[in-house]
């Protein structure tokens, strides 16, 4: 028998593959389902293992498919644009373009030699023209819609580099490249107006087959709040303030204002109190703190007295106004009123010495009980006083303000419009000329793609590296045909990867982003892996792009991800994420060297459940290989049999087959692998048939493709298992009528037995009391106890 060589099987069908397009997609399929995996960067240092890990997920699931009759497409691609390859580039001191198509050779072979099977003919690359042709048309519809437009913005701005910095960029506040610290800047931006698409986009989620968590994430990211705009007079000024409050139920304790440092009021508010020095001064403070840092609130909360008292509609008392920094101006109305009953607005008042008032008595001692939870009873709270905080009250509240003329109801959100100007040069340039006469205007379509310069310097230097490009902007107005410029901004790479699920349908399309037809054929996506990190601004960008382009009646869904599952990370050995400063990254070249690919494969998924993080451990996948060895040995042993299979391994083939289809529909992979241990144990000291063999070696094949094409060719198979039908169970012989029950004396496992699921505890033990080795162990002992656990467990004292 030969001896099994993983790295000979594997090459060998790889090549095969390949050669007989076994994985290409069906161009009119009559069932179809769409598998997607998030493509990945193609940076520098290749994949690790914890790339593999979600892509073995998809490709299990597919090669399943396949073989209950559906066509599938499953793609794979490349995230070419943006700061990972630039600032790779960079580093190298090598153009982009070149490292990038190095990387991705590099990418491409290591995922080829782990056997996914993708359809490489429908390949993409977002840093191509073929694509970013596209990119540029789609910005184009929305500019053309209203939906891209231009305005002043505040962006990330580094002092000593004088550039724009993209949030990635931000490190605790100091430009990743110089440790500078970094400022807010308004500059002219380009802009996508999600905001349209608010509603929309919160209320989908519901209907989404989600992670429960990842549409927490969208919602919070979203950012909904309902509640009231209140009208202030200040004291001894001609000026009136609105203010927003998300909790009307208690807006007896307000006690004070606080209003964001960039709001237009603050230089009215403090002209003429002699407070102006130490509020500009505040204000420039609070321009070092990055806009990422404001909206997740990390940063310390600090604040400066305006000199000016605001009127309190509802007590006639003075309310003092603060500038304060977590104040923001695109929440509510940038003015907000506050209490000892916000956690922030408390610590804030402790620290400056505000008269603080408390609506709802403490339940401790240490603080005041919590707005946000929108329980208790009131107190000092004019006729609401002695009433439990609930929906009705909070919606009488509401009705009496607008009533009395106190307020107005009103709906903010956290979620604003989407900057994508990058002053980077390894990006979609944005498709707009800028004309003396005619003003801006919109590369005309036949003129796309807008290609990116090559003679530029790509390194940042305060502006667009396009900027200072001899060939790319000295072009002819679109409309008067006069002497024009092009705009110097390259897009978000956050553009490129909102749509490329709809190029994969049709990736050779010269004429559109993709036909209608193919779009219907394949769209939506059936099911979409990736990592949780992208839970927010590549889905949320994505069904925005959907959405979009559903309302212009370009398609005919509205979201483009039926299902999502996330894979949690591989972390290194040492139980910390994979990073080349911490020298715990694992590379699968290495691995696959040592243990071959289908042992990668199969590790991968047994480590535990697909959505959790944990650690790497090359230990574990030594008993993988060792096990793939003996169903080798097992399959070669038996490939002559003529023997009819036993009851026993009838019944175990059937919950087997039963085990395997469940758990890959529902993305267990890790049970799946241990039932495939389980039954080898069973069965491996029975006579099977041929039958069997095959049968198990096509349930196990979405898992360890190689062994299992050379196993079904040593037992005569002439074509690839991939075109097996997967096989059927019977529901009766794949029933647990009977469990298996470990036997142990002082804990330590001694046999095992089945017993029927509905045998009692006395029937149990006296079955693991005859059992042969129990006795010989007892050697005429009489047991202190027995410990029985139903279903599963004998122990027996002595």
């Amino acid at each position: 028998m030969q001896k099994y060589n993983p790295a000979k099987i594997e090459k060998k069908w790889q090549a095969y593959w390949e050669e007989h397009g076994t994985f290409k997609t069906s161009e009119k399929p009559t069932k179809k389902q769409y598998i997607l995996d998030m493509f990945p960067y193609p940076s520098g240092a290749g994949l690790h293992v914890g790339h593999p890990e979600g892509y073995t997920a998809t490709d299990i699931l597919t090669r399943f498919l396949r073989m209950n009759g559906y066509s599938v497409l499953h793609p794979m691609g490349w995230d070419a644009f943006g700061l990972p390859a630039e600032n790779y580039a960079i580093k190298m001191g090598v153009p982009p373009d070149e490292t990038t198509a190095k990387n991705i050779t590099r990418f491409r072979e290591q995922i080829k030699a782990i056997g996914l099977s993708y359809d490489w003919s429908r390949e993409v690359n977002t840093s191509d023209p073929n694509y970013y042709k596209w990119t540029h048309w789609l910005f184009l519809l929305m500019y053309k819609n209203g939906l891209a437009y231009k305005k002043e913005a505040k962006v990330n701005w580094c002092p000593k580099d004088n550039t724009v910095l993209a949030n990635e960029q931000v490190v605790n506040g100091h430009c990743e490249r110089c440790g500078t610290q970094v400022e807010q800047k308004l500059l002219s931006q380009w802009f996508l107006k999600i905001t349209d698409y608010t509603e929309r986009l919160l209320n989908d989620l519901d209907a989404l087959d989600w992670p429960n968590p990842i549409k927490a994430m969208q919602r919070n990211w979203i950012g909904r709040k309902e509640g009231v705009i209140i009208e202030h007079r200040v004291k001894d000024l001609g000026l009136k303030l609105e203010t927003f409050s998300a909790f009307p139920a208690w807006l007896f304790a307000d006690t004070f204002i606080v209003i964001a440092p960039e709001h237009p009021l603050v230089t009215q508010l403090v002209e003429g109190t002699g407070n102006e020095p130490a509020v500009q001064a505040f204000i420039e403070e609070t321009k070092l703190i990055t806009a990422d840092e404001r909206n997740q609130d990390k940063f310390e909360k600090k604040g400066v007295f305006t000199g000016r008292y605001a009127i309190d509609p509802f007590s006639g008392l003075e309310m003092p106004i603060w500038v304060a920094n977590f104040a923001l101006m695109d929440f509510g109305t940038g003015i907000i009123r506050c209490s000892a009953h916000d956690p922030r607005d408390f610590e804030f008042a402790q620290k400056y010495g505000i008269e603080l008032h408390e609506v709802v008595d403490r339940t401790n001692e240490s603080e005041p009980v919590n707005a946000h939870d929108n329980s208790g009873v009131l107190k000092d709270s004019g006729s609401f006083t002695g009433r439990n905080i609930d929906k009705a009250l909070i919606e009488e509240m509401l009705d009496w303000m607008e009533q009395e003329g106190f307020a107005k109801r009103h709906v903010t959100y956290k979620l604003r419009d989407w900057l994508i100007s990058r002053q980077r040069y390894w990006g979609a340039p944005i498709p707009i000329i800028y004309c003396d006469a005619c003003g801006m205007q919109p590369v005309a379509e036949p003129d796309l793609p807008v290609n990116l310069p090559t003679d530029v310097d790509f390194v940042p230097t305060g502006e667009s590296p396009l900027t200072r490009s001899k060939t790319f902007h000295e072009v002819n107005c679109p409309k008067c045909a006069g002497p024009a410029r092009r705009d110097s901004d390259t897009m978000d790479t956050f553009v490129d990867s909102s749509w490329y699920y709809f190029r994969y349908t049709d990736s050779n399309n010269d004429k559109e982003f993709a036909g209608k037809d193919k779009i219907n054929t394949w769209l939506p996506v059936d099911t979409y892996v990736g990592g949780a990190e992208h839970a927010v601004l590549h889905l949320l960008y994505s069904r925005f792009f959907t959405k979009v382009l559903f309302d212009l009646k370009l398609i005919d869904f509205e979201e483009p991800f039926v299902k999502l599952r996330n894979q949690g990370l591989i972390l290194g050995p040492d139980g910390e994420k994979m990073s080349k400063s911490r020298g715990n990254v694992i590379n699968p070249d290495d691995i696959i060297k040592e243990f071959g690919a289908d042992s990668l494969r199969m590790y991968e998924m047994f480590m535990g459940p697909l959505e959790d993080s944990k650690p790497w451990n090359t230990n574990g996948l030594i008993g993988l290989k060792r096990f793939l060895e003996r169903v080798w040995v097992w399959v070669n042993d038996n490939k002559q049999s003529t023997a009819v299979d036993s009851e026993l391994v009838s019944r175990e083939l059937h919950k087997l087959t039963k085990k395997i289809t469940n758990d890959i529909q529902s993305f267990n992979f890790n049970t799946a692998i241990s039932a495939f241990m389980k039954f080898y144990n069973n069965v491996k000291g029975e006579s099977v048939s041929k039958q069997t063999l095959q049968t198990f070696i096509i349930l196990l094949y979405p898992f360890a493709p190689h062994i299992t094409e050379e196993l079904n060719e040593i037992l005569g198979g002439v074509q690839s298992v991939q075109h097996s039908d997967w096989p059927q169970y019977n529901a009766e012989l794949a029933s647990e009528s009977q469990a298996d029950i470990v036997v142990q004396i002082n804990g330590k496992t001694k046999d095992k037995l089945q017993a029927p699921l509905d045998a009692t505890e006395d029937d149990i033990k006296t079955i693991a009391l005859s059992l042969d080795k129990v006795q010989a162990a007892l050697q005429g002992v009489e047991p202190k106890r027995v410990i029985v656990v139903p279903g599963r467990l004998v122990n027996i004292v002595i």
